[in-house]
């Protein structure tokens, strides 16, 4: 690494971003508080505010009453100075958002592909919805950052192989990269919610943990060291595909949209789906039939396990023989990785709250030498698109607030 000697431009490029990051962190600061906490003295901020103000990034929002003398202004991140989009795709339909640079998000669309499998457009008519919608255009837009099911790879970016999403192949982050002009970023849609988990979630700041996805599919993320684990060829988490007592093995070769050998029709959701492996045990399917068998009636899966959370004395058989099936993931995972904390998310995790959580806790504490705490999903909202707009803008603020970027 080559060491840049602490030059005058590049210690007001320090200060600028530190100014910048405690803004959008902590809200409008007079001048005095933003010295404070960076150790800048006023005159080092005051100069610093000039320049921001100069670059369009900062303004005076109010102002705060003191003692003696004149009120202090108050100074913000100005929101419009630069946007970014967030989409989840799945093999029904697109949601994206749009997000100013502190975070806001000014714009939340769902479009529905019409029979479409061309990823490009299907992406561009999101995003045009969601910028007309937000009423920003689509050149303002400084990054996208797309959550997909399925295998990324980690050096070229694009999707390998995605079960639900056949027509998402190598080729494409670069198509739409062209169709957009601007940055596209692609990830895994659980490694998103991973990251939406650390910044606002269960795992707020841990440095190690995993996120259990149970929803319409069944995936895995695994943080360590605050970095996500993506494996060599991005296939990490795909934990479907592990094979588990009571289950037939899975065919990793396996596509949607072809009768073939690994491939069956979800009852719950009228798509394709993995055969056999860990998604059969804990999958849609099988867990409102488990439910039904248990007395719970509920028409989806997500409804039955709402329900035997709620009602713990009349659910709590069955959500005792769940917890046993989503063990053996868990159970694997923390013998592999250690990683101490265990996060359910999608839909069946939440649904399932603290009442399932506790059980698979025991559960996999009886299973393992060492003790996992597993926890329920705390991001509000959609947690791949929350993950998604939070890459975003960890991408735009390094154009936007680098000095001289606008």
């Amino acid at each position: 690494m080559v060491n840049r000697p602490g030059t005058p431009r590049l210690l007001r490029e320090l200060n600028d971003r530190a100014a910048l990051d405690l803004l959008v962190r902590q809200g409008p600061l007079t001048r005095a508080q933003i010295g404070e906490h960076t150790g800048l003295s006023k005159v080092t901020a005051s100069q610093l505010l000039a320049r921001l103000e100069e670059r369009g990034l900062v303004e005076v929002v109010g102002e705060q009453a003191g003692g003696r003398g004149p009120n202090a202004a108050l100074y913000a991140v100005v929101p419009s100075s630069a946007y970014v989009a967030g989409l989840e795709v799945g093999p029904d339909g697109v949601t994206a958002g749009v997000a100013d640079i502190t975070g806001g998000v000014v714009a939340q669309v769902t479009v529905d592909p019409n029979g479409t499998d061309n990823p490009v457009k299907t992406i561009h008519n999101a995003v045009v919805k969601a910028c007309r919608s937000a009423k920003v255009g689509l050149g303002r837009l400084h990054a996208f950052v797309i959550g997909t099911p399925g295998v990324v790879d980690p050096r070229s970016g694009d999707v390998q192989f995605a079960f639900d999403l056949p027509a998402w192949h190598e080729g494409v982050l670069e198509a739409l990269r062209t169709d957009l002009r601007r940055p596209v970023t692609i990830e895994n849609d659980v490694n998103l919610a991973a990251v939406a988990e650390r910044a606002y979630g269960a795992a707020r700041d841990a440095e190690d943990f995993a996120l259990v996805w149970l929803d319409r599919g069944i995936g895995l993320s695994v943080m360590l060291g605050g970095r996500l684990h993506r494996g060599r060829s991005g296939g990490a988490g795909e934990i479907g595909y592990l094979p588990v007592p009571g289950a037939p093995l899975p065919v990793g070769t396996a596509r949607r949209g072809e009768a073939q050998e690994g491939v069956t029709e979800s009852t719950s959701w009228g798509i394709p789906a993995l055969a056999g492996g860990y998604g059969s045990l804990v999958g849609a399917d099988a867990v409102r039939e488990l439910a039904h068998r248990h007395g719970i009636a509920e028409p989806t899966a997500t409804d039955c396990v709402a329900a035997a959370a709620a009602d713990e004395e009349r659910g709590g058989a069955f959500l005792d023989e769940l917890a046993d099936r989503i063990a053996y993931g868990v159970t694997s995972v923390n013998i592999v990785l250690d990683p101490g904390l265990v996060v359910l998310s999608g839909s069946l995790g939440r649904a399932g709250g603290r009442p399932l959580a506790a059980r698979i806790e025991r559960v996999v504490g009886r299973l393992s030498p060492t003790r996992a705490t597993v926890a329920v999903t705390a991001v509000e909202g959609n947690p791949v698109l929350r993950g998604a707009l939070h890459a975003a803008l960890e991408q735009a603020r390094d154009e936007v607030f680098s000095s001289g970027k606008e």
